[in-house]
C-alpha cells in the first residue's frame, strides 16, 4: 500500500512566526508566497505497464517529472504470461493502483476503468492525432483509455531471395491476388531446402484481416467478408507457396524464426518482427537484406489499409488522485510521450509529423521503407469489448479456422459456425451491454 505524505503548514505555526517577527500584519506578497506551499503537497501514483514498455514509461516519467514534479510515479509491472488475469485479480481486490497498461477491452467488464471524455474536454485535449482509432476505442459512446501505441501489419520481404531469383521487388499497391501469384513464382524446391513464397503465421488475423480491410467486423451478424479470407489461405496452401497449417503446427513453425532463417520470401506479420529482426542482425543471425511494404489489399480497398491493435493507458476510476492520474495519462499517450515511444521504435498511437520523423529515422536503419507504418489507413482488429479477443479471436475463429484448414468442415460450414458461436459465446454475454464505437 502506498503512502501519502503531506506538508502541512497550520495557521497557529503561521502566526506565530509572524508574531515573533514583529509582524503586525501581512503584505500582499507574504500572502502569495504562502500559496505555492499549500499546492507543494506530494502524490504518489502506482502504474501497472506491460513488461515490454516499462524502462520507456520510466524514460517518458522522467520528462514528465519535469513539468510536474508533485507527482510520484511508481511504475511496476507483472510477467506477461500472467499479466491480464493478474492484474485483472488486484484491481477487484481494490489494490491501490492508479493507472493501468494494456488493452482496454479486457478491462471493460470489471467496470473498474474511469470514463475520460470529461477530462479530455477539460483540458481540451486534441484528439486528431489519434486518427480513427480515437472513435473507435469508444464504449457505449465513452471513452475508458487512449494509446500509447499499437500494432499494425506489414509485409516483410527478403530482398536476397528475390534478387538472387531476378524478381521485381513486391509493390506498394498490391492485390491479395497478386500477392499469391507473386508468392507462387517465389516458390522453389523441395524438403529442407525448399524456398516457400510466404509465410502465414497460424493465427486466425492471417485469414480474417482480409475482411476487416474492407471495414467488416468479426461480430458483425454477416461474416461473408470473411469467406473469401478463409478460401485464399487453403488456397495459397494448395499453391504449395505457403507452409501448410497442420505442418506448422507439428513443426511448431514460427513467423520469426522461419524468416530468419531465410528460405521466406515474404512474411505477414506486425510492426514488431522490425525489433526482432534488427536485433537478428545485431547479433549476425542474418545476413540477407530486407524491407517492407503494405500489407496486400482486397480489390477495391486503398493500398496501405492495415490492421491496428491499440494499447492504452487507463485509469482506476477508484484511484484518489485521478485528476493527477489523468495529468499522467495524458503525457504519455500524447505528443509528448510518443516522442518518447517513437524514438524507441514503437508505433504510437499518437502521431504528428515530428513524431514520424522520429520514427522514421535517418535512413541508417533497416528497414528502409518503414515510413508505410506511420502511414497507413487503420481498423481495428477487433472491436475493442469484451470478450471478444478472448473467446472469439482465441477461440471461437482459432477453432473453426483450424476445422476448414484440416478439411474437417468446408470453409461455409466453418463461417456459418464461427456465425452460431458468435452470437452464442459472445452476444448473449456481451451485447446488450456494450456497444463498439465507429470506425
Amino acid at each position: 500500500m502506498k503512502k501519502n505524505w503531506h506538508l502541512v503548514v497550520t495557521g497557529t505555526l503561521a502566526m506565530g512566526l509572524l508574531a515573533g517577527c514583529g509582524s503586525t500584519q501581512q503584505t500582499s506578497g507574504e500572502k502569495n508566497s504562502a500559496s505555492p506551499a499549500a499546492k507543494t503537497a506530494q502524490v504518489n501514483l502506482k502504474a501497472t505497464v506491460l513488461t515490454d514498455d516499462l524502462e520507456t514509461f520510466k524514460s517518458a516519467y522522467a520528462e514528465f517529472s519535469k513539468e510536474n514534479p508533485t507527482i510520484q510515479v511508481q511504475f511496476e509491472t507483472i510477467p506477461q504470461a500472467q499479466y491480464y488475469e493478474k492484474l485483472r485479480l488486484q484491481l477487484s481486490s481494490g489494490e491501490d493502483i492508479d493507472l493501468v497498461g494494456g488493452n482496454m477491452d479486457v478491462f471493460l467488464d470489471t467496470g473498474i476503468l474511469e470514463p475520460l471524455d470529461d477530462y479530455i474536454k477539460k483540458e481540451n485535449i486534441d484528439v486528431s492525432g489519434y486518427g480513427p482509432l480515437y472513435d473507435s476505442l469508444k464504449v457505449n459512446d465513452k471513452v475508458y483509455g487512449l494509446p500509447y501505441r499499437k500494432s499494425n501489419w506489414m509485409l516483410f520481404y527478403n530482398k536476397t531471395l528475390f534478387d538472387q531469383a531476378n524478381v521485381a521487388y513486391p509493390k506498394a499497391d498490391m492485390t491479395w491476388n497478386e500477392f499469391r501469384e507473386l508468392a507462387k513464382k517465389m516458390t522453389k524446391g523441395e524438403g529442407a531446402n525448399k524456398v516457400y513464397g510466404a509465410f502465414l503465421h497460424p493465427w486466425a488475423q492471417t485469414w480474417y484481416m482480409q475482411g476487416v480491410q474492407t471495414g467488416a467486423s468479426i461480430i458483425d451478424k454477416d461474416l461473408t467478408p470473411f469467406k473469401k479470407g478463409l478460401q485464399f489461405r487453403m488456397d495459397m496452401e494448395k499453391d504449395g507457396s505457403i507452409m501448410g497449417w497442420a505442418e506448422q503446427i507439428t513443426t511448431s513453425a514460427h513467423y520469426n524464426s522461419a524468416f530468419q532463417k531465410g528460405n521466406v520470401a515474404m512474411n505477414l506479420i506486425g510492426d514488431w518482427h522490425v525489433a526482432q529482426l534488427r536485433q537478428a542482425e545485431t547479433e549476425k543471425k542474418i545476413s540477407f537484406d530486407w524491407d517492407v511494404v503494405p500489407v496486400p489489399h482486397p480489390e477495391g480497398v486503398a493500398a496501405n489499409t492495415s490492421l491496428a491493435t491499440p494499447v492504452s493507458l487507463m485509469v482506476n476510476k477508484n484511484s484518489k488522485h485521478k485528476e493527477e492520474a489523468f495529468k499522467v495519462l495524458q503525457f504519455m499517450t500524447g505528443a509528448k510521450g510518443a516522442k518518447q515511444f517513437s524514438a524507441k521504435g514503437f508505433l504510437t498511437g499518437y502521431v504528428n509529423d515530428e513524431i514520424r520523423k522520429i520514427y522514421v529515422g535517418d535512413g541508417s536503419m533497416k528497414p528502409k521503407n518503414i515510413h508505410f507504418f506511420v502511414e497507413q489507413k487503420e481498423y481495428p482488429e477487433y472491436p475493442l469489448l469484451p470478450g471478444v479477443k478472448n473467446i472469439l479471436v482465441n477461440n471461437v475463429y482459432k477453432q473453426e479456422g483450424e476445422m476448414a484448414l484440416t478439411n474437417a468442415e468446408t470453409v461455409d460450414q466453418a463461417i456459418q459456425k464461427i456465425g452460431q458461436r458468435v452470437e452464442k459465446e459472445w452476444a448473449d454475454k456481451y451485447a446488450k451491454d456494450f456497444k463498439a464505437g465507429k470506425k
